[in-house]
């Protein structure tokens, strides 16, 4: 599509006819010589003399070049550009870390497939957030993983496939047999303070309470909670099981409470984890911040070059009509100087002598 970025400049087209019209035209004056029997001395001379003064003649290459040069500045001063189709550029809006606990208890086999089949915690985390990780195409996800203390597993990426790599290369017990809960959140605390989300969305997941953190979740929670950090909290697990590994649902709900989040519960079947995440799914749902814009190119440039072109061809046609029109001197033909003696070339009369009655 073609447009102009200044078009009122186009009511500047007919200036040189309101100039023309209300400005007084050039007159210059210059000395002669009154002679009262010039145009005797010029029959004498079997001259004819030119009228006094001198007179601007315009050729009608001049009267048709003119106005196309001033309509082409014209042109160019409008800028002339060409607005190609519109570039959608696609954002994520969302920054989505997930925090697997990979301590001992992980290793329990209390969870049941579709199929019956009995599998350890772990693997039933793997299965389900593998799914959950396929269906979050707009979203950057990390992972982290706690034990003993929390680790980066994979940083904020629109990579998912890597992602689905690290997380299958999860094993229990690589970050140590106890849980660091308040770490943790900590440590996505920091990895997301930069991040230019809108929205910043922590999924922890847990099968204990803490024992093993240098900050407690609580203090963890308000600190992500000003930071505009939202925890959704997912306890696993036997919540009737006795010592460490005892999941302490109570203090996972008030955790998400404190960020603005949810808090759920899965207790032993695979369908119970897939669940949870479906919820989570229709609570954060997939957002994309869309950009577009819609590139521009100049062309001022043609109506500019096409006057100057125009310009110095018509220079170099009235340049070479001029050369073909000069008086040749005898010497410059050598073949008419060789074929007859030079003339002797009387002067022509002072044009700008006048005669007086």
């Amino acid at each position: 599509m073609w447009k102009f970025d200044f078009p009122w400049l186009f009511a500047l087209l007919p200036l040189p006819l309101v100039v023309w019209w209300l400005v007084p035209a050039y007159r210059s004056r210059s000395a002669a010589v009154r002679v009262p029997f010039f145009h005797e001395m010029a029959e004498a001379a079997g001259e004819k003399p030119a009228p006094g003064g001198v007179r601007l003649r315009r050729h009608w290459l001049q009267r048709l070049l003119l106005p196309l040069l001033w309509g082409l500045l014209v042109l160019a001063a409008a800028r002339p550009v060409y607005v190609e189709a519109p570039i959608v550029h696609e954002e994520p809006a969302r920054d989505l870390m997930l925090a697997i606990d990979l301590s001992g208890s992980m290793q329990t086999r209390d969870f049941v497939d579709p199929a019956g089949e009995r599998m350890d915690r772990l693997s039933a985390v793997k299965r389900v957030v593998a799914d959950f990780i396929a269906r979050r195409k707009s979203d950057r996800i990390g992972l982290v993983v706690f034990g003993d203390a929390a680790y980066p597993q994979a940083p904020l990426t629109l990579d998912h496939d890597a992602v689905q790599i690290l997380l299958a290369q999860m094993q229990i017990g690589m970050a140590g047999p106890r849980t660091a809960i308040g770490d943790a959140i900590g440590l996505t605390v920091k990895l997301m303070e930069r991040s230019p989300a809108p929205e910043k969305v922590l999924i922890l997941l847990s099968d204990g309470n803490d024992t093993a953190s240098a900050i407690p979740p609580e203090r963890a929670a308000g600190i992500a909670r000003n930071h505009g950090l939202v925890i959704h909290t997912i306890g696993i697990g036997d919540p009737d099981t006795t010592g460490e590994d005892k999941v302490d649902l109570d203090a996972l709900a008030h955790i998400a409470s404190l960020t603005g989040g949810r808090s759920f519960r899965a207790l032993g079947r695979e369908q119970d984890l897939a669940d949870v995440y479906a919820t989570l799914d229709r609570l954060t749902p997939a957002k994309v911040r869309r950009e577009s814009y819609r590139p521009q190119r100049e062309y001022y440039w043609v109506p500019v070059a096409a006057a100057a072109t125009l310009l110095a061809l018509y220079h170099l046609i009235a340049l070479a009509f001029a050369w073909l029109r000069a008086p040749r001197r005898p010497g410059d033909a050598s073949s008419a100087s060789s074929a007859q003696p030079a003339q002797p070339v009387q002067p022509p009369l002072n044009a700008k002598v006048e005669h007086g009655n």
